[in-house]
């Protein structure tokens, strides 16, 4: 059968090297006893698999992609029995990297946290070390972020962005030591469908691209833009284990959550229903909608925060999955940033696609829904406008942890 073209008569991109495992990052590299050793390596690891597939600048792809720490910037954060009195475990999402944990990072730090921050295994090389990933694998590098956070501070936290905060849960409802979690975009249910991804082992070995639910040009040095469906079946897996541990499960410690209604990749639904049956009345919820008044009815007022996601003056029609995490001053995903987010136009109209990536003052922003869609060339908000009022809602909810 002939392969589609797209509308500007390109073809759409093939397989290629970063399609295939690298050999280096398929299984879990730390259980060092040292968290600095555990940088070291991966960061050893980095170079050899960027060095191997080519990459512009090697430097620079693994700075954004290495796990890093950081240690408080105030004196009042020392512990009674250990070195700190609270830490930070920060986990990103999946396709994604560290680099979008940065900003988080520098508030933690400011506000007394010593800051630890991993790299997932199958992450920050290339897409194809994601093809026969174990989610378990994933919940190994939490599980030895949180060992190592533990020798350090009294109290541990986890902060997880998207599959980050699903992991954060798993942790928590594994691990007595967690004090509360910080939960961004959190991926708590994802579609029925994924269930079957890995259908494609049926046939892929005839067709390698079966392997795959988007092969994209990857394009960007900080996450990754083509899918394959393993990531998807690990990810139902995940959250199938979450619900089986919750069943029954009352969720004590507090919990801080920011997620977007209008959210395409994962549930907000979900996330309302999770704070909702948080018992701690500590746990918030701040909510991008661009409903603001309506507010969800299973969460009481002083525990919801309702932030209006469109914002004129930046021609930002709705939040997005992939905009909490970062302020528009980000070098590379924010108001000026170097990469535009329009692969979803890639390779069916490359007419919009390149309006999208080139008229970067002139295209609308927001979540990559069909309303939005029609509304002209879109690209997928990849910041937080509200990025300054966020950290402020979470100094609150620190302040009045015990």
């Amino acid at each position: 059968m002939q392969r589609m073209r797209s509308a500007s008569g390109l073809m759409p991109p093939s397989l290629g090297m970063r399609h295939q495992p690298s050999g280096l990052n398929s299984r879990f590299i730390g259980n060092l006893p040292e968290f600095a050793e555990y940088i070291t390596q991966s960061r050893e690891m980095l170079t050899r698999a960027h060095t191997a597939l080519g990459t512009a600048d090697i430097a620079k792809a693994v700075e954004g992609n290495a796990p890093f720490e950081l240690k408080p910037a105030v004196t009042s954060s020392q512990g009674k029995n250990k070195a700190y009195r609270r830490g930070v475990l920060l986990v990103h999402g999946l396709t994604d990297s560290p680099y979008f944990m940065r900003y988080l990072a520098e508030f933690f730090q400011q506000n007394g946290f010593r800051v630890m921050a991993i790299l997932l295994s199958g992450h920050g090389t290339q897409p194809g070390d994601l093809l026969d990933i174990s989610w378990r694998e994933w919940a190994k590098a939490v599980a030895y972020g949180v060992d190592r956070l533990a020798e350090e501070a009294e109290e541990v936290y986890l902060a997880g962005y998207s599959a980050g905060g699903s992991l954060s849960v798993y942790q928590s409802l594994c691990d007595d030591r967690v004090r509360g979690l910080f939960l961004f975009s959190p991926a708590l249910r994802v579609s029925p469908r994924a269930a079957f991804a890995n259908l494609h082992k049926l046939y892929s070995w005839l067709a390698p691209s079966g392997k795959w639910l988007t092969i994209k040009q990857d394009l960007d040095i900080y996450k990754y833009e083509s899918f394959p469906k393993n990531a998807a079946a690990q990810m139902y897996a995940l959250t199938r284990e979450i619900k089986a541990r919750l069943r029954g499960h009352e969720m004590s410690i507090p919990v801080f959550a920011a997620a977007s209604e209008d959210d395409t990749t994962t549930s907000s639904a979900a996330t309302i229903k999770f704070i909702a049956r948080s018992h701690n009345a500590l746990s918030r919820l701040v909510l991008y909608t661009r409903e603001p008044d309506r507010l969800p009815p299973d969460i009481p007022a002083e525990r919801l925060e309702c932030v209006n996601s469109a914002v004129p003056a930046e021609r930002i029609i709705s939040s997005a999955h992939t905009s909490i995490m970062l302020p528009g001053s980000d070098v590379h995903y924010g108001r000026q940033g170097e990469y535009s987010n329009c692969q979803h136009y890639y390779p069916a109209d490359m007419e919009k696609y390149a309006a999208c990536a080139a008229q970067k003052d002139q295209t609308l922003q927001g979540e990559i829904t069909g309303e939005n869609l029609e509304k002209g060339v879109l690209r997928r908000l990849m910041y937080n406008p509200n990025f300054d009022s966020l950290m402020a809602s979470m100094l609150r909810f620190i302040e009045n942890l015990t």
